[in-house]
């Protein structure tokens, strides 16, 4: 097998974010839960974004904030998933390649149209997500590129692509060409919620076929079903080779079979919206991974990635998250 010549493809839901600001009481009026991802339908979606204030469109998906990151980085970088042929899917498709990301998946050309999410970020820092899933429920195993997974160090699955049902076979497809490239296999479970509904299958997941788990702390307690964190840890030593866990200004924690490295956060000057912390985390964390790094500096490049994005509204990043690691030391 040749040399890989891609750090990270990632594949995942290719929505467009549409970010506004609002207060506790419209998040309540909406019988929404404050920090969560709820799916919605297209009714829902049209009716919601309609009572919603003046918003910002801006390509995401949580794995395609991830590559974004890595790209900045200075990272190779190439992503999976699917739009529709329409002008949202356009968008995204150019922004993607704009920013030096490949992406060639197919577009859908009949049935629902692009993904978006309708994102309410309150005072707080804190968002809360609404997404119609669109025409990202048709990705499946046809649109893992063989040959693009063989080329990349890592291949990273995002864990809200698990509610369309063929992507599960599309993650297995995909994690299984990868190891059998000799390739490795990340995965973010993106969401307790999300959790919460596919607890054994992601456990089974993590198990068979993941290298590395990124996961928050309501994740990780929410996929071993305790309230604490060091419980959470301890079980999730050895399930994979390295898993990286956030606890937002708390740090990092990356857990792998014979250690624990404690990993702080970084100080922002001014919290703004924590919407695609997690995401930038694992770009930081994935570029020092396939650039040689200890599994520290790999941490520190998440923290870094992580603290520039919550610094302002939006999920990818404004500063040049390469200059930002040389001027940290970290590249």
């Amino acid at each position: 097998m040749a040399a890989p010549s891609l750090d990270v493809v990632g594949i995942g839901n290719a929505i467009v974010d549409v970010i506004a600001q609002a207060d506790d009481a419209f998040i309540a009026r909406q019988g929404l839960v404050k920090g969560a991802m709820q799916l919605i339908d297209a009714a829902r979606a049209e009716a919601l974004y309609a009572e919603m204030g003046p918003g910002i469109e801006m390509s995401g998906g949580s794995a395609g904030n991830t590559m974004a990151g890595i790209a900045s980085l200075g990272g190779q970088g190439a992503y999976i998933g699917k739009v529709a042929e329409d002008q949202l899917g356009t968008v995204y498709a150019h922004d993607m390649r704009a920013i030096g990301v490949r992406f060639e998946t197919a577009p859908l050309v009949a049935g629902p149209p692009t993904a978006r999410s309708l994102i309410l970020v309150t005072p707080d820092a804190q968002r809360t997500m609404n997404t119609f899933l669109g025409a990202c429920i048709e990705l499946g195993p046809e649109d893992i590129d063989r040959a693009l997974i063989e080329r990349a160090q890592v291949t990273y699955l995002e864990g809200y692509l698990f509610d369309p049902p063929r992507a599960k076979a599309a993650f297995q497809k995909a994690a299984e060409i990868a190891h059998a490239a000799g390739r490795k296999v990340s995965l973010t479970l993106s969401d307790a919620f999300c959790v919460e509904r596919y607890r054994d299958e992601f456990r089974a997941l993590i198990e068979g076929h993941i290298d590395i788990l990124f996961a928050n702390e309501s994740e990780i307690t929410a996929l071993y079903e305790t309230g604490e964190f060091d419980k959470a840890l301890a079980v999730v030593r050895g399930k994979c080779e390295i898993a990286a866990l956030t606890r937002s200004e708390r740090g990092s924690y990356v857990v792998t079979a014979d250690a624990t490295h404690t990993v702080p956060a970084v100080t922002v000057a001014k919290l703004v919206d924590t919407t695609g912390a997690g995401d930038l985390y694992a770009s930081g964390f994935l570029f020092g991974l396939t650039h040689g790094r200890d599994l520290v500096t790999c941490g520190r490049l998440g923290s870094l990635a992580a603290a520039e994005v919550i610094g302002h509204y939006g999920a990818r990043p404004e500063a040049s998250l390469k200059t930002l690691a040389k001027e940290a030391g970290l590249i």
